[in-house]
């Protein structure tokens, strides 16, 4: 149990970190110079690379023995949470909760659908254990 604590304490301040170094950074916003509309902050190679190390960061603490739920959870938690105090203090409109709700969702549904393709490789390679009854025949069936 402690272990399992332990990991997901660090995977939700990993998974802040995360967002620190590839968007935390990046305030500054882009201006089209087609439609005049501002667009950002992020370039598209900050969000793959974000997405690569969350992909990178939730394989390795499921590898590592972290049960699948709690290491999603706390990934999807620990991301959410440092994204929503950024996006809220530079947001007027309140639509910075909007974002959240979105990122919450997609960040549990692709941390969920990668920890159940684990779980369902590491259960397929469990051995697996006959629990049939053995009974004389079986015995009797046996070289000696």
């Amino acid at each position: 149990m402690l272990f399992q604590t332990g990991a997901a304490v660090t995977i939700m301040v990993l998974s802040a970190l995360i967002w620190y170094a590839w968007l935390g950074w990046d305030t500054e916003r882009q201006l089209n110079p087609t439609s005049g509309e501002y667009t950002g902050p992020y370039q598209v190679w900050q969000i793959v690379g974000c997405g690569a190390s969350l992909i990178l960061l939730l394989v390795g603490a499921l590898w590592a023995g972290t049960r699948e739920v709690l290491a999603a959870a706390a990934l999807t938690v620990g991301f959410t949470i440092v994204w929503t105090a950024d996006a809220a203090r530079n947001d007027d409109s309140g639509l910075f909760a909007v974002g959240t709700i979105v990122l919450f969702a997609g960040l549990a549904a692709a941390s969920g659908v990668i920890a159940a393709i684990a779980f369902g490789i590491r259960n397929r390679r469990a051995p697996r254990v006959d629990t049939t009854p053995s009974g004389p025949s079986e015995a009797s069936n046996r070289p000696s």
